[in-house]
């Protein structure tokens, strides 16, 4: 299954040059194989079938040519490893079907609700938790938007809201604003909270429209970006970060802890040292998620702790992320390290 399920609530709307940065993306393996010099590999078709390869230019010409290990490439190039996984792996790792409210809310956690926005990405991460997500009938886009708007309402416990995906960045402007609109009128709502990897993968997606609409918004604003290595971070994704900045956006990253991408201690320092110049605060290294196809991104809690007492004795206190682990039905994150 393709996350990009939904192009009418995101990318054909409109025309400008993120938009085209979408649509144009990398689908298919062998051209993705032959634009990095790499060798073709026909055992990844299965994997490439089940859940298809998505790779935006901008992140593709961070890749290093010929590099199998790369560790950029890794995170999205389909391989025969996704057609291995134990059996305490699952399509659903943290139980979201039983954390609905209503099509497109979840709630996990208390004061917060979680709105599936869309079912579209900017890429396909081969670690996705939610790659078997059924984005067909649990999103809050079209006509079951007003009855997410009406359920987040009715619960005067929700604080924050959650835009959540896919990617809510891969909504059109004027769609984004009409619901950040409809959460300002909820009178119980203090935050709206952003997760996104559109500033990463596609910097141009911040433009001027998403920048006012975010500095004219009379919530307090958190903007968490997904980078999981330093090469993830060029000009333009610095420029973009910049401009989330001057909106009054609190911005945090989320890191996956991925074997043979990031699972040593320099790359991890480097990664929190890049994050705080340019403006966003390291905020969680979480434990991979267990859903089938990611078995072989799997690191040993273990070697997590590790990697955390290591980063602590070469970085200020700030700059270390909290090693964290999600577990259906817990009522908050578990810290590991």
């Amino acid at each position: 299954m393709q996350i990009l399920t939904n192009p009418s609530d995101s990318v054909s709307a409109e025309k400008e040059s993120w938009q085209q940065t979408m649509r144009t993306a990398i689908r298919d393996v062998k051209t993705l194989r032959k634009q990095l010099n790499l060798p073709q590999d026909p055992s990844s078709a299965g994997a490439a079938a089940s859940f298809g390869l998505f790779a935006p230019q901008p992140f593709v010409d961070r890749i290093k040519p010929g590099d199998v290990s790369d560790p950029l490439l890794l995170q999205l190039l389909p391989t025969a490893a996704e057609d291995q996984s134990p059996t305490h792996f699952s399509v659903d790792p943290l139980a979201e079907s039983d954390a609905r409210l209503t099509t497109g809310v979840l709630k996990k956690y208390s004061g917060r609700a979680l709105m599936i926005v869309t079912g579209a990405c900017a890429i396909h991460c081969r670690y996705c938790f939610r790659r078997h997500f059924p984005y067909s009938n649990n999103s809050a886009g079209g006509n079951d938007l007003e009855g997410a708007l009406a359920t987040i309402a009715a619960d005067p416990s929700i604080e924050e809201v959650i835009l959540s995906g896919g990617d809510p960045l891969t909504v059109v402007d004027q769609k984004l604003s009409t619901l950040l609109a409809s959460l300002e009128a909820i009178p119980h709502l203090r935050r709206v909270r952003i997760h996104t990897r559109l500033p990463i993968m596609i910097p141009a997606r911040v433009n001027e429209a998403l920048v006012d609409m975010l500095r004219q918004s009379s919530m307090e604003k958190v903007v968490v970006i997904h980078a999981n290595h330093a090469n993830e971070f060029d000009a333009n994704v610095t420029d973009a970060l910049g401009r989330l900045r001057s909106t009054g956006a609190t911005l945090l990253n989320q890191t996956v802890l991925l074997k043979g991408i990031n699972d040593d201690s320099q790359t991890l320092i480097e990664l929190s040292k890049r994050l705080l110049s340019v403006g966003v605060m390291p905020y969680y290294l979480h434990q991979l998620d267990q859903v089938i196809g990611a078995a072989h991104f799997e690191v040993p809690i273990e070697t997590g702790k590790r990697l955390i007492t290591e980063m602590r004795a070469a970085l200020p206190g700030f700059a270390v992320p909290r090693y964290v682990r999600e577990t259906a039905g817990e009522p908050n994150k578990t810290v590991l390290a």
